[in-house]
């Protein structure tokens, strides 16, 4: 399966102004336009900012997004844009008698009513033909067609990602690699400053023998030391880590709130090897960890 970013954009258009068989407009000529935008979120969050011609069908739009997405922050947006005439649009033969029988009716009971003026006819009019348009047979379909190309965009930019993050491993494992034969080195060298402060401490007893307590303090302070400054098991799980997020990725899916634990356990495994660090190579190589690390964690928190 792919991986799929949260961050997208897609658009789609449908123009209006078509006919009935008798001629009579169903809409003026003009343009619905749809917008959706993804960010990155925790959850699927959301928003629609639509024109009250349109808020009828938010049910319809929320349905077919959840449908589709997991996480991000979403947003719809719709603007219906009509062409301004550069004429007056004639009423139809039908819409004029329709007026004029209303007019007979309300002058029946409103004897005193003033009759209707041309102005009136072509606002009417104007009125009654934007009215009739079907949007319902437009928005959902238009917004299925700005799903798939949000989906489209969002595999994209989640490949890209996948690219970033494969290559940071390979930086990862790079510098794991350096840490291993420093362990050892580090242990030898912990060793042998030991055995020469006990040298040491020896020749001041002057051949007496060392107390006790002194021998215990001595053997633990060297063991601790040896215990702090071994990373060996730190690197292990550093790169079980990397193997499971390498997995992850060629698996695809849903994969980013797991991706964003396995950074958090990468982090934690680099500043640990820091802490421990006995040796200024062994800083180095933690601090470059954490960069790449921290790079990783931004472009996880975009992953769905």
């Amino acid at each position: 399966m792919p991986v799929y970013s949260m961050t997208g954009y897609a658009s789609a258009q449908h123009s209006t102004g078509a006919t009935t068989p008798d001629g009579e407009a169903k809409a003026p000529a003009g343009q619905l336009g749809l917008e959706i935008r993804s960010v990155n979120s925790r959850f699927l969050d959301l928003s629609f900012r639509l024109p009250e011609d349109l808020r009828q069908f938010e049910p319809a739009l929320r349905d077919l997004l959840v449908g589709a997405l997991k996480r991000g922050k979403v947003e719809v947006r719709a603007s219906i844009e009509m062409q301004a005439a550069s004429t007056i649009a004639e009423p139809s033969p039908r819409m004029l008698q329709r007026l004029n029988a209303v007019q007979d009716n309300v002058k029946a009971w409103l004897p005193t009513a003033t009759p209707l003026s041309v102005a009136d006819v072509i606002r009417l009019s104007s009125a009654e033909q934007t009215g009739s348009y079907d949007w319902a047979a437009v928005v959902v379909p238009l917004a299925d067609k700005a799903l798939k190309a949000l989906l489209d965009s969002r595999k994209r930019e989640g490949a890209r990602l996948s690219t970033m993050l494969l290559d940071h491993l390979s930086q990862l494992r790079a510098l794991a690699q350096q840490a291993v034969p420093l362990i050892p080195q580090l242990v030898e060298q912990n060793r042998q400053k030991f055995l020469a402060r006990w040298k040491e401490a020896m020749a001041l007893t002057d051949g007496a023998t060392l107390p006790e307590a002194a021998q215990d303090r001595a053997l633990t302070e060297a063991t601790a030391f040896a215990i702090r400054i071994d990373v060996a098991e730190e690197i292990t799980r550093l790169s079980s880590h990397l193997d499971e997020i390498e997995r992850l990725i060629n698996k695809g899916g849903e994969i980013g709130k797991r991706l964003d634990f396995l950074i958090q356990e990468l982090h934690r495994e680099a500043n640990t090897m820091g802490s421990k660090s006995a040796a200024l190579e062994l800083t180095h190589i933690s601090v470059d960890m954490k960069v790449l690390i921290e790079q990783m964690r931004e472009q996880v928190q975009n992953i769905e």
